[in-house]
């Protein structure tokens, strides 16, 4: 290999973790107002599963090889003519935009300076890669749903990536916590602030309550969770059903004008001041990172069948030497 090429994780059909391999891709250079970040480690995300699997192919089409990859750590390894805010050798983190597609999963990246933000000092890159996805449980609550103190919160999915830290943010702005997830993970979730911890499998929502805000990560059985609001309450859902996919985004749809409580659907596209307040969380101790489990590039396939598995504990990292 030379400077003109880099490794990369690619698929050249659809299917399972087996379809991913390492390969040799050209290595690109920042064009005017970007910036070139050597990847120090990225995480799987669950949307990742999707394309690769091709449940996704109708946004990711069927042109192949095709990568994978959303988010990533590193240093910035070049600027951009006209590229600003950030310089040579910074430690950054970042989110590729949603007109990027995939494609973090790789030795080097590409990305316009305002996809990126400072990793607070003395955090180490790879547990950092656990954290860019957090911003997406930051505009949930804060945004989405103005989580106020005081108010019941429902995490449901909350030992997974965006999951576990709503938990610690929920916590630190003031709400009391209800965490559902695998009976395995209940002192999981607790360890991260939950005030209450229920294996979603044994209890149905009847026991549980009403809640003036739920955060859902699965995207199914959106209208029995639904139910579950209080009067006047918040829902916010960052996932729909993708074997559904027209009556989950339907019933999203219709949740504006029918029924008790709309439900909010978004996809997390951060920029420079969501990671500036990520950064801030985390230096205040609000929010830390939770890593599985570490895996080289080399193994990407078998961070996706972890996490195909599921059972996850915070995020599945892959390092990126």
């Amino acid at each position: 290999m030379d400077d003109r090429t880099m490794k990369a994780v690619l698929f050249d059909r659809f299917g399972g973790p087996e379809v991913l391999y390492v390969g040799q891709v050209p290595r690109p250079g920042p064009a005017p107002g970007e910036v070139l970040v050597r990847v120090r480690a990225f995480s799987v995300n669950g949307g990742e599963l999707a394309a690769r699997s091709g449940r996704a192919r109708l946004i990711t089409g069927r042109k192949f090889p095709q990568r994978i990859g959303l988010d990533f750590t590193g240093e910035i390894a070049a600027l951009g003519t006209g590229a600003t805010g950030v310089a040579v050798g910074d430690q950054v983190w970042g989110v590729l935009g949603r007109s990027s597609g995939f494609g973090s999963a790789a030795e080097y990246v590409t990305v316009r300076p305002e996809r990126l933000g400072r990793v607070p000092d003395g955090l180490d890159l790879v547990a950092a890669a656990a954290l860019p996805v957090a911003t997406t449980a930051v505009t949930a609550l804060r945004d989405k749903a103005a989580l106020r103190p005081g108010e019941r919160l429902l995490v449901r999915g909350a030992a997974g990536g965006v999951g576990n830290a709503a938990v610690q943010l929920g916590q630190a702005y003031g709400a009391e916590v209800t965490a559902l997830a695998r009976a395995a993970n209940l002192d999981f979730v607790r360890t991260l602030g939950a005030h209450h911890a229920v294996d979603h499998r044994t209890v149905s929502p009847a026991e549980l309550g009403l809640f003036d805000v739920v955060l859902d990560t699965a995207g199914t059985d959106l209208r029995t969770v639904r139910r579950m609001l209080k009067p006047g309450g918040r829902m916010v859902t960052i996932a729909f059903d993708l074997t559904r996919p027209a009556a989950s985004l339907g019933y999203i749809a219709a949740s504006a004008v029918h029924g008790r409580g709309r439900v909010r659907f978004f996809s997390g596209n951060p920029e420079r001041a969501l990671f500036d307040d990520l950064a801030r969380q985390v230096t205040e101790v609000k929010l830390r990172p939770a890593v599985d489990t570490v895996f080289p590039l080399e193994e990407t396939a078998a961070a996706h069948r972890a996490l195909e598995a599921g059972g996850v504990r915070g995020k599945y990292v892959v390092r990126v030497d």
